[in-house]
């Protein structure tokens, strides 16, 4: 288990605990984050769980793929630290991860 925070966008935090190799976006939606809507189920194929993340943790969390680059293009507001959360995958060394919903998803 690894410690996971999400920070929705009226400051709430939910502290999570998160199994290792599920997704952000796995663990926001089954704990009811609000502002990750998640449409296509974690397939890469909306902007509906777009996150930002930490900047302490963007290092350790790498760059989005190529695929993930051409889904964030139809998220609003998008920073150098946005991620779509279905492609974040809880590792070891994610544990602690915290990120941002943004106000609103694509």
């Amino acid at each position: 288990m690894a410690q996971l925070t999400i920070i929705a966008f009226d400051g709430t935090r939910y502290e999570l605990a998160a199994d290792e190799g599920s997704t952000v976006m796995e663990n926001a939606v089954r704990n009811s984050v609000p502002g990750i809507e998640a449409e296509c189920g974690g397939a890469c194929a909306c902007a509906t769980c777009h996150v930002y993340v930490d900047e302490a943790w963007t290092e350790k969390v790498g760059a989005p793929s190529p695929m993930e680059e051409d889904m964030l293009d139809f998220a609003v507001d998008v920073r150098p630290n946005s991620r779509l959360s279905c492609q974040i995958k809880i590792t070891a060394a994610l544990d602690g991860l915290v990120v941002n919903v943004p106000e609103r998803q694509g």
